[in-house]
């Protein structure tokens, strides 16, 4: 958590009362507060540190060096202060959002499919090991597995202690994560049984496991968890292995992983003639979102989604629709 006394601007006491007011609505704020950190230690370093139109066009130049889409972002950041300033000082600078820079399209999520999730954990044991990383290949094999079948974030997986698991219950306790919030995740059979399998392959690596270990357990590390790139690296060695690549040619992000498990939710409930909007607050729930707004972004309309929801629309109000 960024420290109040880090801003030093003329514009610092505005700054630190307007991430007070967020924070105090509930929201995380940590990484408005970087960016909004950034442009107070730029403004310390000008002739004229207030935050006028000249000192936020110069601020804006550091930021050709990163995307169309992180620069559009950052300078949202900084107009949505730039407004709550203008509520108490009504002749201080906003910048004009028609002047930003046109957002690029974002990625397109590759939706992965039962068979290819199958396909990359048959290639599990392929990934190589080492007598500083014997636990390589086991530990990225259940990434896989948690990633596409629970809805947990990159992050939630590594903060996953052993002691998060409860094998009497077979459930992970998720902790206060992205919003705040604290979930308990019951796991399918097989799904408990790979974490459990895994547990047990600890024990003969070492014995006396600690309590707080990680989930993820690297003894290359002394025993704390993988970083995301290492993670990130351990995926990219299965998704080349199976053959898993974007129709670009390019490699599946980690992310993907949890846009799948919200698709595929939705494919079972279609083919099990689930009611799918009454379902919709369990998986928002699943997924540790606030509402089922936020659950919306991760429901690509793809096949064989798109064919499923027709039939089901045709099924319950095709008798409306009369030929002319």
């Amino acid at each position: 958590m960024i420290k109040t006394d880090s801003f030093r601007s003329t514009v610092a006491n505005e700054i630190v009362n307007y991430i007070n007011i967020k924070q105090a609505l509930g929201r995380c704020f940590e990484h408005q507060s970087r960016i909004l950190l950034k442009l107070d230690q730029f403004l310390c370093k000008q002739e004229n540190p207030d935050l006028i139109a000249e000192t936020f066009r110069l601020w804006c130049q550091t930021l050709e060096p990163v995307s169309c889409n992180v620069r559009l972002e950052r300078m949202r950041v900084v107009r949505n202060f730039c407004i709550y300033r203008r509520r108490t000082n009504p002749g201080c600078f906003v910048p004009d959002s028609s002047q930003f820079p046109k957002a690029h399209p974002t990625a397109q999520p590759y939706i992965f499919s039962d068979p290819d999730i199958a396909k990359i954990l048959s290639y599990s044991d392929r990934i190589p090991v080492s007598a500083r990383s014997p636990l390589r290949a086991a530990t990225t094999r259940l990434a896989v597995i948690l990633l596409y079948s629970t809805g947990l974030r990159r992050g939630e997986l590594l903060r996953l202690t052993a002691s998060d698991y409860n094998p009497s219950t077979q459930t992970l306790m998720i902790r206060e994560s992205k919003f705040h919030k604290s979930r308990l995740l019951p796991l399918p059979d097989d799904v408990a049984m790979e974490v459990e399998k895994l547990l047990k392959t600890y024990e003969s690596v070492r014995p006396q496991l600690p309590v707080n270990a990680s989930l993820l357990y690297n003894p290359y590390c002394g025993g704390r968890t993988y970083s995301s790139t290492q993670l990130r690296r351990n995926l990219h060695i299965l998704f080349n292995l199976a053959g898993i690549k974007k129709p670009d040619g390019r490699l599946p992000r980690i992310h993907d992983l949890l846009f799948s498990f919200a698709v595929n939710a939705l494919l079972r409930w279609y083919r099990n003639g689930e009611d799918v909007q009454a379902k919709l607050p369990f998986l928002a729930a699943c997924m540790g979102h606030v509402s089922i707004l936020s659950t919306y972004y991760y429901l690509r309309f793809i096949e064989p989604l798109a064919t499923l929801a027709s039939s089901a629309f045709a099924a319950y109000y095709g008798s409306l629709i009369r030929e002319v």
